[in-house]
């Protein structure tokens, strides 16, 4: 990246290429996707460690129905004789209390959504973000201290890192709203986000080992610590306008901002009343629950699953509960690649890819989910069918989930922060259902876990597929016609 004195002296005699032929490659707004990627990487770091550390928090006869477990499927661990570190405090939680000490977070994280795309619109999302992750950061630190504080402390603390990350996804919308060209949005939004996927596939293995090498409380500190170092490099690095960046080149800043000029609105004041009206709206607002309550209910549960069904040890336990991020990781960026690919090259509407990719990303996962149930205990066919299931979410990345940006790039953080809001819902409701109907451990109970996420899952998807759109609409432009990218 040159700075772009030298640059500006020159006369403008030939256009600046503005066919896509800007380079990738140390552009400036790569390097936001990069750095907005290891953001995600924490905030999910960050919000997934508790569920790993809780196994390890609580007193093995309080986490309930220890011996209903056994019969249902050998032990089944290997022999790696380690000895393990026990100097972790135990407190005495039942099941219920797990429910809504893992459930807490999404209190905090469904109040700061909306409010959150607004004030990115207001003051740019780059402060919105970097405070974001700090403030989950630090309340991270304080974690330890609450939990030996009491319950109640611990609720309080991971609702306030809730707070602070519910605005990080609308901030990072509306960055890109100025930033992501519209042929390449699918590209550095798939890239951006796709670091939310790998923080889950480092902190679930990671933190297992923590617990059992050292101790649960260094799982809150290290992340924590990391999440702070990251602040300084964003406040540092990144800027909220193309116009405003530091070292961008005048080709790159030319290209971005003609490729945006016919999509963004003038009009300062924020036109709820058509947005609430707007069908693709809707559709979005009802994929993202569905897609959500599948991917929550795992993400929480899933090592109480491996744990308490398939009876992995804790290590083996993180490992296996990380494979399906990781296939999720993969193949959102893959599928970011191909959807580009296909608007681009292949002349496919925005709208067809959006509803291609939702569909597959959510009907996917719903047929093995509730294979995943029927299985038994074989355990290589348990992970692998839920490593599939979360693979295949992956392309709702290139789905409903960048579709905010094509029907109102303007607002497209408030959209985010209206469709979030809703889909935080699940994340507060489904690990406490979930808990609730997995009282004895069973099998079979646990296939009913499944089932109601399949059947949400399947809904979404045809919900979206039915009223979806594809083009920016009329209420999201001032004074423009409407125009296809």
């Amino acid at each position: 990246m040159e700075p772009d004195e030298g640059e500006d002296r020159t006369p403008l005699l030939k256009e600046p290429r503005l066919d896509g032929a800007v380079p990738a490659c140390c552009s400036a707004r790569y390097n936001l996707a990069l750095l907005a990627f290891f953001g995600f990487f924490l905030l999910y770091a960050l919000r997934v460690n508790l569920s790993v550390a809780l196994v390890d928090m609580v007193e093995p006869n309080t986490s309930l129905a220890k011996n209903t477990t056994s019969n249902v499927c050998p032990e089944h661990s290997s022999t790696i004789n380690t000895p393990r570190n026990t100097t972790g405090k135990k407190y005495s939680w039942d099941a219920d209390t797990q429910g809504w000490i893992l459930g807490s977070f999404f209190y905090g994280y469904i109040v700061t959504q909306i409010p959150g795309g607004y004030l990115a619109s207001k003051i740019g999302g780059k402060l919105l973000l970097g405070f974001g992750v700090f403030g989950t950061s630090a309340f991270t630190l304080l974690t330890p201290l609450a939990a030996d504080l009491g319950v109640g402390y611990l609720i309080a603390v991971r609702a306030l890192e809730g707070l602070g990350e519910g605005v990080t996804f609308p901030a990072m919308h509306s960055m890109w709203s100025s930033w992501a060209p519209p042929l390449e949005r699918s590209k550095l939004l798939s890239i951006s986000y796709a670091g939310a996927q790998l923080g889950t596939v480092v902190s679930l293995p990671l933190s297992g080992l923590i617990c059992y090498y050292m101790n649960w409380v260094y799982v809150f500190y290290i992340f924590g610590a990391l999440g702070v170092l990251w602040f300084f490099f964003w406040m540092w690095l990144v800027s909220d306008t193309p116009e405003t960046h530091k070292s961008i080149s005048h080709t790159e800043r030319e290209y971005i901002l003609s490729s945006l000029k016919d999509q963004l609105s003038t009009q300062k004041s924020v036109p709820w009343r058509p947005m609430l009206e707007s069908l693709p709206l809707w559709a979005i607002v009802v994929a993202h629950f569905s897609y959500n309550w599948t991917f929550y209910t795992l993400l929480t549960l899933l090592p109480t699953y491996m744990k308490e069904i398939l009876r992995f040890d804790a290590q083996e336990n993180g490992f296996l509960s990380a494979l399906p991020y990781f296939g999720c990781w993969l193949c959102i960026i893959l599928s970011g690649q191909i959807a580009d690919y296909l608007r681009e090259k292949q002349k496919f509407s925005t709208v067809c890819v959006r509803k291609c990719f939702t569909l597959i990303g959510m009907i996917g996962p719903a047929v093995f989910l509730v294979a995943a149930g029927f299985i038994g205990c074989n355990y290589a066919l348990a992970v692998a069918f839920v490593t599939i299931s979360t693979t295949l979410g992956g392309f709702c990345t290139s789905g409903y989930s960048i579709n905010h940006l094509d029907i109102a790039p303007s607002y497209a953080g408030i959209l985010l922060g209206i469709t979030n809001s809703f889909a935080t819902i699940p994340g507060m409701v489904g690990p406490v259902i979930a808990k609730s109907l997995t009282h004895n451990n069973t099998v079979g109970e646990w296939q009913t876990v499944f089932y109601i996420a399949a059947s949400i899952n399947l809904f979404g998807a045809i919900f979206f597929a039915l009223f979806a759109s594809g083009e920016v609409q009329d209420w999201a432009v001032s004074g423009y016609h409407l125009h296809r990218n």
